[in-house]
C-alpha cells in the first residue's frame, strides 16, 4: 500500500504516481511511453501487459490519481448501522461497501474496486439521496467484504421493508392526512430512509426480473405495486396505503419532477447503470381520484438483442425481410398493437443496415434505443416538433434511410410518400390488427390509392407470444376444446407434440420465460397493387395475399406451437381465426 498522502498524488500523471509508489522505475515508464506512441492505447494497460504492474496496482494508482483514499477492508470492522444503509441487492450489484456515514452532511463513504465506477456513486446518490465519497480497495477485499456483510441468503425482501415502514412513527403520521401536506413535509417524506430503501429494492428487483414496466397504483383502500414481465402484470406485496404520497414524492425527486404539483400529469426519466449496463426508467405521473398513479417503463438496453435472426422469424421470413430492408427506396410499415415489439423489429433492421456508407435518421416518441451511427430525434409536439416537421427537415439532411416512429396523420403519411418517391427508404409503424388492414388505415388517413401503391413495398404485422420455460417444459395431450380454439381437428395434429411449462423457480412458477415475435409479411406485388387501386376490401386483399404465399399471424403461431416454443393459450390470446373473419 502507498504511504504517500493522496493529495500529493491527485491529478498527477499515471507514470509519475507509480514511480512515487515504488512500483516502477523511470526506465520502465519511458519504455511503456515509447510503445504507447507506436500503437496508442492507455498507458496503464500497456504496463500491465508488460508485466511491470498488476491489475490491482494499476487500479490503486488510478484511484490515487482521482484523489481516492486506499482502504484495507480486511483490517477494519464496519458497524452494523452503517452496513444497513445499503440493501444487500444494491451492495452486490454495484460491488461497494459503506464504511462511514456523516448524518449532518448526509455523506456516505463507499469503498469500491473500480476507480472509474462513477455510475455506482451517481446511482446511489440518485436512489438514496446521499452525498458520496469514494474510496478504493482491491477486488479480492471487496469480494470478501460482500460475502461477510451482505451474504446472499440474508437478502432483504420487500416484506421485511414493509414491516419496517409500518413501525415507522414519522410515516404513520400520514394516515388520514390526504392531500393536506405542506411542501417541507413532502421533501422530508421523499428523503425518508425506509421509503428510499423500499423503492430501491423494488426497482432493482424489477430490473433483475427483466420487467418492462413498474406500476405504483393508489386506490381508495389500498396501494398496489405491480410489474409487467413478458407482457403480463404480477402483483407484489402491497405496502401500507398511507405511504403512497411518500413513494410518489421520492420518484419525482429521482426523476427531477415538481413534487409540489399533484394536479397535472408529469413525465420524466431516471438514468441508471446496473451491473455496468445503462438502464433508462421513463416515468409517467398521472393524477387520479385517490392520488398519483406512476408507471415506470424500464428500457434496459443490455436485455435487447437487435438481431433480425433472434426476433422469432423462420429462415424464409428472415430471408424475405432482409430482401425488403435492402430495397433502394420505398416504404416498409411494421404494424401491431402497443407493446407488440414493432420498435425492436425496426431497430434490428436499422442495426443491420447501419454502416459508415449510409446516413440513417430517426424520429421517435420516445427514443428507446441509443445506437451509434444513427442520428436520432425525439419528437416533442408541445413545441411543435412533430413527426411531420422532423420529416420535412430530414429531407434537407441528405439521408439514405429514414425511420418515422409512427404515421399518425395525413401530413406525416404524405411526407413519407414524398421521401420515398425522392429515393429514400422509409420505415414506420401503424396500429392495425394485421397486415392487410394497414392499407385501409392509410386510405382512411386520406392518402390516394395510387400513392400507396407507388411507394409501399411491404407490411409486416407482428405479435409477441411468451416462450415456454426450457427448465420446466413438459409434453402434454391437448383437449378437444383446446384444438377447437385453434380451429384444428384431431387428424390435423397427428405426429405433433404439444408442450407447456409446469412452473419452476427459474420462471417464477409461470411456466414462461421470455417472448418471441410471430410475423405476417405482406409483400405488395403488381396484382395486389391493382386491387388496391380498384378499392378492393380488406377481406379480398387478405384472401389474395394468402393465395400469393402470405403466412398469417395464426399460421405463424401454430408453427411456434408445433416447434414446441409456445403454448396454445398464448397463440389463441394473440391471434384470430382468419377464415371466420372472411366468412363474416
Amino acid at each position: 500500500m502507498a504511504t504517500i498522502p493522496v493529495k500529493q498524488l491527485r491529478g498527477r500523471r499515471l507514470g509519475r504516481i507509480l514511480i512515487k509508489m515504488g512500483k516502477l522505475t523511470r526506465d520502465q515508464v519511458h519504455e511503456a511511453l515509447e510503445i504507447q506512441k507506436q500503437r496508442r492505447g492507455p498507458l496503464g494497460r500497456i504496463l500491465v501487459e508488460l508485466g511491470y504492474i498488476t491489475e490491482d496496482e494499476l487500479n490503486e494508482a488510478l484511484a490515487s490519481q482521482k484523489g481516492m483514499e486506499v482502504v484495507n477492508l480486511d483490517t477494519i470492522e464496519v458497524p452494523k448501522e452503517i452496513i444497513k444503509l445499503l440493501t444487500p441487492q444494491m451492495a452486490n450489484i454495484y460491488r461497494v461497501i459503506p464504511i462511514e456515514y456523516e448524518p449532518n452532511s448526509n455523506t456516505i463513504t463507499l469503498v469500491m474496486c473500480n476507480p472509474d465506477n462513477f455510475a455506482a456513486t451517481d446511482d446511489i446518490k440518485r436512489f438514496l439521496g446521499y452525498n458520496v465519497i469514494a474510496n478504493y480497495a482491491p477486488e479480492e477485499q471487496i469480494t470478501r467484504a460482500l460475502a461477510r456483510y451482505y451474504p446472499e441468503e440474508a437478502e432483504e425482501d420487500i416484506q421485511d421493508l414493509i414491516d419496517e415502514i409500518k413501525k415507522d412513527t414519522k410515516l404513520s403520521q400520514l394516515k388520514g392526512r390526504g392531500d393536506s401536506i405542506d411542501l417541507d413535509t413532502l421533501k422530508e417524506l421523499a428523503e425518508s430512509n425506509p421509503v428510499k430503501k423500499l423503492l430501491n429494492l423494488v426497482l432493482l428487483q424489477a430490473i433483475r426480473d427483466k420487467a418492462s414496466d413498474i406500476h405504483f397504483e393508489p386506490f381508495e383502500d389500498e396501494f398496489r405495486m405491480r410489474y409487467r414481465i413478458d407482457g403480463v402484470l404480477y402483483e407484489m406485496v402491497p405496502p401500507p396505503q398511507h405511504i403512497a404520497l411518500a413513494i410518489s414524492s421520492r420518484i419525482k425527486v429521482m426523476a427531477n419532477l415538481d413534487i409540489a404539483e399533484r394536479r397535472m400529469p408529469q413525465d420524466g426519466r431516471i438514468p441508471l447503470t446496473v451491473n455496468g449496463q445503462p438502464v433508462d426508467l421513463r416515468v409517467s405521473v398521472l393524477p387520479t381520484m385517490f392520488g398519483e398513479s406512476i408507471v415506470m417503463r424500464v428500457l434496459d438496453r443490455s436485455q435487447v438483442e437487435l438481431d433480425i435472426e433472434k426476433l422469432g422469424m423462420n429462415e424464409e421470413e428472415v430471408r424475405l425481410f432482409r430482401q425488403l430492408i435492402r430495397k433502394p427506396h420505398g416504404i416498409i410499415i411494421v404494424t401491431g398493437p402497443t407493446g407488440s415489439g414493432k420498435t425492436t423489429t425496426l431497430y434490428s433492421a436499422l442495426n443491420e443496415l447501419n454502416d459508415v456508407a449510409v446516413k440513417i435518421l430517426t424520429s421517435e416518441d420516445p427514443v428507446e434505443y441509443d445506437i451509434d451511427g444513427l442520428m436520432q430525434v425525439q419528437v416533442n409536439p408541445e413545441i411543435g416538433l412533430t413527426f411531420a416537421r422532423c420529416l420535412r427537415a430530414y429531407l434537407r439532411q441528405d439521408p439514405d434511410i429514414i425511420l418515422v416512429g409512427e404515421i399518425r396523420d395525413l401530413e406525416t403519411a404524405q411526407i413519407s410518400v414524398q421521401a420515398s418517391l425522392t429515393g429514400h427508404l422509409v420505415f414506420s409503424t401503424l396500429h392495425t390488427n394485421d397486415a392487410p388492414s394497414a392499407i385501409a388505415r392509410l386510405l382512411d388517413l386520406g392518402l390516394e390509392p395510387f400513392l400507396v401503391t407507388a411507394t409501399l413495398e411491404a407490411i409486416v404485422a407482428q405479435r409477441l407470444v411468451r416462450k415456454i420455460c426450457v427448465h420446466c417444459k413438459t409434453p402434454f395431450e391437448p383437449t378437444e376444446e383446446m384444438l377447437m380454439e385453434l380451429d384444428l381437428k384431431p387428424e390435423d395434429i397427428k405426429g405433433k407434440q404439444f408442450y407447456y411449462g409446469k412452473g419452476c423457480d427459474f420462471c417464477n412458477n409461470t411456466g414462461y420465460r421470455g417472448r418471441m415475435g410471430i410475423f405476417e409479411i405482406m409483400v405488395l406485388d403488381d396484382e395486389l397493387k391493382d386491387m388496391i387501386n380498384a378499392n378492393a376490401s380488406t377481406q379480398l386483399l387478405r384472401q389474395e395475399a394468402r393465395k400469393r404465399g402470405m403466412k398469417t399471424l395464426r399460421q405463424a403461431g401454430l408453427r411456434a406451437i408445433f416447434d414446441g416454443i409456445t403454448t396454445i393459450e398464448e397463440v389463441v390470446k394473440e391471434t384470430i381465426i382468419e377464415e371466420a373473419e372472411i366468412e363474416a
